[in-house]
C-alpha cells in the first residue's frame, strides 16, 4: 500500500476568471451603468484569479515588510522593504486604475467601475489596498488647495507605478494618511503635533501654498513608503489643520519623515503601519487653518466606502473558497455541498456575500452624483451605516468559511486564515463600532435630509415582503425614538439602530435587484422570526439550491 496518493482533496483553484464567476458583482456592473468597464474588469479577473497573482499574493504576505532607520554608516534611511511580489501586485493595480480611475475619467457608472477594479484586486491580496484607497480617497482634499493639487493630481491619476522614492520628480505617486496619535486615537482633536508657519505664503516665490514646520508624534501611519500624506497638527491659535507632507522636497531631498518602528498588526501583514516622528518637517497647509476635521473628512468618507468594499471583497474569496472545497470534497458518501447542514451553512455565506457586494456596489453608485442632491445626502448615512454593520460581519463569515475547509482552512497553505485575520481591519479603521455608530446619530442629527434620502432608498422595497414591511416599520419607530432622545440615551440605542438601518438596506435592495430565492432566503434569514445566530441555522423551506447556482 502507498500512502503517497492524493485522493478525494479538492483541485487547485487557479487561473479563474474571478470577475466572470462573480455574478452579483457582474450584474452590479450593469445595474449601475458602468458596462462599458466590462471588458477591463474581465481583464482584471483573469489576472488576480491566475496562479501567478496568487502566488505573489502568498508571497507578499509571507515575506512581510522590513524597516531600515539607518544605512551602515549610521545615516538615516527611513525606508522600508517591500518583496517584490508586493510591488508587482500594487504596480498592476496601479496600472488598472484601480486607485484614481473615477476621478481621472469621470463619467457615468465610473465609480462603480473602480469599486469593482479595487474590489477584485482586494478579492486575493488585501494588504496592498490601503494606499490604493488613501491615494483614491486623497483627492478631494487636495483639491481644497488648487495649487498644490496642480502639482500633486496628474501624478495621483497616473498609471505608472515607482515604488522608489528616489531624489527627484516622479511621474506617479501615492498618498498616505497620519491622523491618530497615541493619546487620541479617534479623539483626533485631542492631537499634540504642533505646526509652525515658515512664511504665511510663500509670496517671494510665485507661491500661494503657506508652509509650515511640524513636531510631532503618529501612532498609526499606514504605508510609509507612500510619496506624501496628509497630517493633522495644531496650529497656535487657530486649532487642528490639514498639512500635506511630502516624503521628498522640491530640491530632492529627504523630508523629516522619521519612522520609529513597524506596527507588529494581526493580519494586513503584507502592508506596512508605522509610528513616525516630525522634527521640523515640512508640511503644505490644505483647507483652512482651524479646520482640519473638515478639509480631511471627505478623505475618511471615502477610505470609508473602501473599508466597505474590501469587506465585501473579502466575503467573496471567503465563499469562493469554501464554495470550492465542499463542491469537490466527499465525506461520509457524498460531496459535503449534498450534504444538507452544509448546504445550508455555504448558502449562507453566499447570502452574505451578495448582500455586502450589492451595497457596496450601491454606494459607490452613490459617488458617481458629486452634487448636493439626493444621492450626496443617502451616502452621508448609508456609508457610515453600511461601514458598521458589514465590517462587523466580516471576521465572522471568515471563520464560517475557513471551518468549511476544516483542519485546511486553519493552515498557512490556504488563503482563509489568511483572510480570517485581515478582516477585523476594516472595521477597526477609520472609525470602530462606537465611533461609527455615534456618527449615524450625528449625521442625522446634523442633517435630516439624509435620513429623509435613506428612508426614500429603502421604502423602494416597500410591499414587496411582509416580513420586511414589518422590520422597516419598527426601524423607524426606533429611528424616531433614538433621534427624540437625551444624548445619553440615544448613544445607548446607536448600535441598535444602525444595525437595523443597515439590514433594512441590505434587503431592500436584495428585493429589488436580486432573484426571488436570493431576496426571499435573506429576509428569512436576517429579519424573521426564525433567524438563527449563526450561518447556517438557517429557516425552512427556503431554494438554497437556487442561492448556490449563482455563486
Amino acid at each position: 500500500m502507498s500512502t503517497d496518493g492524493v485522493l478525494n482533496q479538492p483541485p487547485p483553484r487557479t487561473d479563474v476568471n474571478e470577475f466572470a464567476l462573480n455574478l452579483p458583482l457582474l450584474e452590479g456592473i450593469r445595474r449601475h451603468h458602468a458596462a462599458w468597464a466590462l471588458p477591463a474588469l474581465d481583464r482584471i479577473g483573469g489576472l488576480v484569479g491566475s496562479a501567478r497573482f496568487q502566488q505573489d499574493a502568498a508571497l507578499a504576505q509571507r515575506n512581510e515588510p522590513n524597516l531600515h532607520t539607518h544605512d551602515r554608516y549610521g545615516n538615516r534611511l527611513d525606508e522600508v522593504e517591500y518583496h517584490p511580489s508586493y510591488h508587482r501586485i500594487i504596480g498592476q493595480a496601479v496600472a488598472h486604475g484601480a486607485h484614481t480611475s473615477a476621478w481621472q475619467a469621470p463619467r457615468p457608472g465610473a465609480n462603480v467601475a473602480r469599486a469593482a477594479a479595487f474590489m477584485l484586486f482586494a478579492q486575493v491580496e488585501p494588504g496592498h489596498a490601503c494606499p490604493i484607497s488613501m491615494t483614491h480617497a486623497a483627492v478631494p482634499t487636495l483639491r481644497l488647495a488648487p495649487e498644490l493639487a496642480g502639482q500633486w493630481l496628474p501624478r495621483l491619476f497616473s498609471r505608472n507605478y515607482d515604488g522608489d522614492l528616489g531624489t527627484g520628480a516622479k511621474s506617479s505617486a501615492l498618498v498616505g494618511m497620519a491622523m491618530t496619535e497615541k493619546q487620541g486615537g479617534s479623539d483626533v482633536r485631542a492631537n499634540l503635533t504642533q505646526a509652525q508657519s515658515v512664511l504665511a505664503q510663500r509670496v517671494a516665490a510665485g507661491s500661494d501654498v503657506a508652509e509650515y514646520l511640524l513636531t510631532g508624534h503618529k501612532w498609526f501611519c499606514s504605508a510609509p513608503m507612500s510619496d506624501a500624506f496628509l497630517v493633522l497638527a495644531q496650529i497656535q491659535a487657530q486649532g487642528l489643520s490639514c498639512f500635506l507632507v511630502p516624503r521628498v522636497l522640491p530640491d530632492g531631498t529627504r523630508n523629516v519623515f522619521r519612522i520609529q518602528r513597524l506596527k507588529d498588526k494581526l493580519g494586513n501583514r503584507s502592508n506596512a503601519s508605522s509610528e513616525v516622528e516630525f522634527d521640523r518637517t515640512t508640511g503644505m497647509l490644505v483647507g483652512e487653518p482651524g479646520r482640519g476635521v473638515a478639509t480631511i473628512i471627505e478623505m475618511v468618507a471615502r477610505t470609508r466606502l473602501d473599508c466597505v468594499l474590501g469587506t465585501a471583497a473579502g466575503m467573496r474569496q471567503a465563499a469562493a473558497e469554501a464554495l470550492w472545497h465542499v463542491r469537490h470534497r466527499a465525506a461520509f458518501g457524498s460531496l459535503l455541498i449534498d450534504q444538507p447542514a452544509m448546504t445550508a451553512v455555504v448558502a449562507d455565506l453566499a447570502l452574505e456575500s451578495e448582500a455586502a457586494t450589492a451595497t457596496a456596489l450601491r454606494l459607490a453608485g452613490a459617488h458617481d452624483d458629486d452634487g448636493a442632491g439626493q444621492e450626496a445626502a443617502f451616502r452621508r448615512i448609508a456609508t457610515a451605516v453600511s461601514k458598521y454593520w458589514i465590517c462587523k460581519r466580516g471576521p465572522q463569515h471568515a471563520y464560517e468559511a475557513l471551518e468549511c475547509l476544516g483542519g485546511n482552512g486553519y493552515t498557512e497553505d490556504f488563503p482563509l486564515a489568511m483572510r480570517y485575520r485581515e478582516q477585523p481591519v476594516m472595521a477597526v479603521w477609520e472609525g470602530s463600532g462606537n465611533v461609527i455608530a455615534l456618527d449615524v446619530l450625528r449625521a442625522i442629527a446634523r442633517d435630516r435630509s439624509s435620513a429623509d434620502a435613506f428612508e426614500a432608498e429603502v421604502g423602494l422595497a416597500a410591499g414587496a415582503d411582509r416580513t420586511f414591511d414589518a422590520h422597516w416599520a419598527r426601524t423607524r419607530t426606533l429611528l424616531d425614538t433614538v433621534t427624540g432622545s437625551d444624548p445619553a440615551a440615544a448613544a445607548a440605542q446607536a448600535r441598535a439602530l444602525t444595525e437595523n438601518l443597515a439590514l433594512a438596506l441590505q434587503a431592500s435592495l436584495l428585493l429589488r435587484h436580486s432573484p426571488s430565492p436570493v431576496a426571499d432566503a435573506f429576509v428569512a434569514a436576517r429579519l424573521g422570526p426564525d433567524r438563527g445566530g449563526q450561518y447556517g441555522a438557517l429557516p425552512a423551506g427556503l431554494d438554497l439550491a437556487a442561492i448556490l447556482d449563482r455563486h
